[in-house]
């Protein structure tokens, strides 16, 4: 073949290992469509009419549980790639956040802080503030799926490989989706079920404040790395995880609605 040939050959293949690692990186960081639709639906039922008058406003006939997979959907889009390190964050097990070392890019933590402050100040021009309402969205529920605050030795359990029902997976892929997504459940039919909240239950989960919510994702660590020798998981550890997810679906869901009323309401 002539050098021609061969260069094209080349430059097709590194295109198509560019484009199977970049998928590969989508994969990572997100509760998963259902699981963000949730969050979006259970904080629908909690805001005041104030807060639902200026988001419909902003988002005109958009929900939040439509907006609520933006910051993923947009993960192709190359103007966009500095949000990557926004989904997650590293907090060493043993260690509390201050005493981390802090992405330069920013972080889960850092990012839904910055992101209130500044709708909070109220300065922000339409455009913008749309944005940081989608942003907010989405990573109130990272935030509370417990593997999106790792522990900075497997990327956030992706580096766990597992059989999901013989199917091959990765434990962070299992509590973005493939938990929930076993279930069949509708994300409607999910925000019903896991919205069935005292009062004062309510009024605890919303006392908390961000670094809490983080502090709470790692308290599940044991149970979530508790995980038979030959690595296959199925009907048991959805059994013993699944109180879990419903858990911190409805936290995320009612945090993110007390936000938006302190916001806006």
């Amino acid at each position: 073949r002539s050098y021609e040939t061969c260069r094209q050959t080349g430059d097709m293949k590194l295109k198509i290992l560019s484009i199977f690692l970049l998928f590969i990186s989508f994969q990572v960081f997100s509760w998963g469509p259902t699981g963000h639709r949730v969050v979006g639906k259970v904080a629908e039922q909690y805001l005041s009419k104030k807060a639902k008058k200026k988001l419909a406003t902003l988002l005109g006939n958009q929900s939040l549980a439509e907006v609520s997979n933006w910051m993923d959907d947009i993960k192709s889009d190359n103007a966009y790639r500095h949000m990557y390190d926004w989904h997650w964050v590293t907090i060493p097990t043993g260690k509390t956040y201050e005493e981390t070392e802090k992405n330069p890019n920013g972080d889960l933590i850092a990012t839904i802080n910055r992101v209130v402050t500044e709708l909070k100040a109220g300065t922000l021009d339409e455009k913008k503030e749309v944005e940081y309402i989608k942003i907010l969205v989405h990573l109130i529920g990272d935030i509370h799926q417990p593997l999106h605050v790792g522990t900075g030795e497997d990327k956030g359990g992706n580096d766990v490989k597992v059989d999901w029902f013989s199917e091959k997976s990765n434990l962070h892929r299992v509590w973005d989706g493939d938990m929930i997504n076993s279930t069949r459940y509708s994300f409607t039919e999910l925000a019903e079920i896991v919205s069935n909240v005292s009062k004062d239950q309510l009024e605890e989960w919303q006392k908390a404040s961000v670094l809490d919510w983080a502090y709470e994702s790692m308290t599940f660590r044991d149970q979530i790395y508790d995980l038979p020798d030959n690595k296959r998981i199925g009907y048991r550890y959805r059994y013993d995880n699944w109180a879990t997810v419903e858990l911190r679906l409805a936290q995320a869901g009612a945090r993110l609605a007390a936000l938006l009323n302190e916001i806006y309401g």
